[in-house]
Formats: structure tokens, sequence, C-alpha cells
């Protein structure tokens, strides 16, 4: 019988906490039998929401102190050794998990697992990465807000991370990496994006060149690198338009009795087009980089989303994308293309 994946959870992360990770764990566990996971935080508040015997494929790892949204990433890392964040990423660590999924405030995650798991080499900065819905394919985006400030060499490694990522879990072969712009002309772009664009031109990638904010949704690339300023306003923007579309749909479908009969014809296409572009569909960043798997998962979510996450980072583990990263890192260092 296969050994079965363990994910450790960071049980007190996020805007709504154990309640939405302990509901989350245990119907995700309903459903694959290949994974088992831990749960790190304050045992007694998560005993009482689990049943009294509790299943097998759940354990719990105590711990004494969490992480607020609003901490410092300093703050978290110096004063809170024995936070679910930090006990969750230590099991990754310690090799008692595969990997982590925290909901928890992202520059506390970032600074926390960069700190315990180390970078792999050849990689200066880790970056967060996520895919966004399109209407020819999903698009996967990074940096997603890690790094503000990005040289063309961080750029270059986002590239080379994210297109091993699509290669290693399967979704894309030999993905195509366009290099976000406010335009598609040479001579449009800052030094560091004109730099990068040179790097990736001359690599192995498959590069189609410069990209701007609408390809992300309606053009033909699978993985779209930015800074991590850029890419985190482009990611809340999509989700500002798709609650926006939600509700002016739902409003507009409730002015008079023949806008409700209109709203109850369309009610099939209209559920079928929120699904497509509900967030919780793709809950679920990957932190690159990392000698280890972590997954961050939006503060706010429902149990739903949270499971999202840990589906993440089961085909993250199953695909061993961090090998993946690490060898492809390694033979751009030999060939002299990567610092």
């Amino acid at each position: 019988m296969a050994e079965k994946i363990r994910i450790a959870l960071d049980a007190m992360g996020g805007d709504n906490g154990v309640e939405v990770v302990v509901a989350a764990a245990l119907d995700y566990i309903s459903k694959d039998p290949s994974v088992s996971l831990i749960l790190c935080g304050n045992e007694e508040a998560i005993k009482t929401l689990l049943p009294e015997k509790i299943p097998d494929r759940i354990s719990i790892v105590h711990a004494t102190q969490e992480v607020a949204m609003d901490d410092l990433p300093s703050k978290a890392l110096r004063n809170k050794k024995d936070s679910s964040m930090r006990v969750a990423i230590n099991q990754v660590k310690e090799g008692h998990a595969d990997a982590c999924v925290s909901a928890g405030n992202t520059g506390a995650l970032m600074a926390t697992a960069r700190f315990v798991l180390k970078m792999i080499p050849g990689i200066e900065r880790p970056a967060i990465i996520t895919q966004l819905p399109g209407l020819i394919n999903n698009t996967w985006v990074l940096d997603l807000g890690a790094n503000v400030d990005c040289t063309a060499d961080h750029l270059f490694q986002f590239a080379v991370m994210g297109s091993e990522l699509l290669n290693a879990t399967g979704e894309r072969r030999n993905p195509k990496v366009g290099l976000l712009n406010i335009g598609q002309e040479e001579i449009k772009g800052n030094e560091q994006v004109k730099k990068a664009n040179e790097r990736l031109s001359a690599s192995e990638l498959n590069y189609i060149g410069y990209v701007e904010g609408d390809d992300i949704y309606l053009g033909d690339v699978d993985i779209v690198v930015t800074d991590g300023f850029i890419g985190n306003v482009a990611l809340k923007s999509s989700e500002g338009v798709a609650k926006m579309i939600r509700q002016r749909l739902k409003a507009s479908f409730k002015r008079g009795l023949l806008s409700k009969l209109a709203g109850l014809i369309a009610y099939p296409v209209l559920k079928s087009f929120a699904k497509t572009i509900d967030p919780r569909r793709y809950n679920g960043a990957s932190l690159l980089g990392l000698k280890g798997i972590v997954i961050k998962s939006h503060g706010g979510v429902d149990a739903l989303a949270f499971e999202h996450a840990i589906a993440v980072a089961k085909t993250e583990v199953q695909s061993a994308v961090t090998e993946h990263i690490e060898e492809k890192i390694a033979l751009h260092m030999k060939n002299g293309k990567a610092d």
C-alpha cells in the first residue's frame, strides 16, 4: 500500500481560524484516503471541533501561540517560535510532513518559511504563484506579493520556477511564459523588465515576450511573470471584479417580476459562470523557491476554499515540485544563466 501524503495545517491561521481549518480537514479526509493531516495549534480548541473519536488520519500537534494577521513578520519570527504557523512549518523541516498549508499572515509565513526551510540554491527570493481563470485557459501569475522590488535576475528565476511547476504537475507541458509590461513594444518597460526580457529571450524557456494585463485573462499565455507589487494589484483587482459582477447580476435579476423570471430561466448558465470565476476554486498559492512545499491560503476563506489549498499541496508533493525546480535551477547555474 502506498505511503500516505502528510500535510501539516496551520489550524489557527486566517481570519476565521480553527473553525474553518478543522471543518476543511474533516471534509477533505472523507474524500481523499491518500492523505493524512496534522493540525497544528491549540489542542483544546481543535479537539472541541473534532468528533469524540478522532479520525485515524488526523493528528494534533500542540502550539501555544498564534500569529495575528497584523503581526510584523520580524515579530512573528522572533517572538512567536511556538506559533501554529511555525510549528506547521517545522513539521516539514523535521520530515514529519510533506507540505504545509496556512491561511495566516502572508509576510510572517514567507519570513518564517524562508528562515526554517531555507532557499533552493540559486534562488535568491521565494515567489508566490497561483492560477487565475482565463478565456482560453487558466493562467498562472507570479510573483503575487512576496517581493515588491525585483531585479531582472529575480524575474528570470521566477520564470524558471513557474515553468517547472507547470511541467512537474502536468498542468502544461513546455508552458508559454510571458513577461508583464505596459505594452508589447521593445522600447516599453523599465530597465529591470527590459533586462529580464533579454535574459528570457536567450533562455531555453518557451518565452513568448511581453504581455499586457488583459492577456492574463484573454491571452494565449500559461505563465505571466511580474514583480510582487504589480502581481498583487492584479490579483486583488481580479477578485474585486469577480465580486462586483456577481453582486451586479444578483441585483439586476431582482428588479421586478420580469427580471426575476429572466433570472430563473438564466439560472443554470449563471450558476455555471459563477462557478468558473469563484475565487474559492483557485485558492492555494504556492511559495516557490523554498526547500519544502508551503501553500498560502487566502485569509478569509471558507472550508471549501481551504480544501482547495490542501489539494494544491497534495499535487505538489505527488509531483515532487521542489526537486524538479532544484534540478532545473542547478542546470541553469551550470550553464551560467542563473546569476
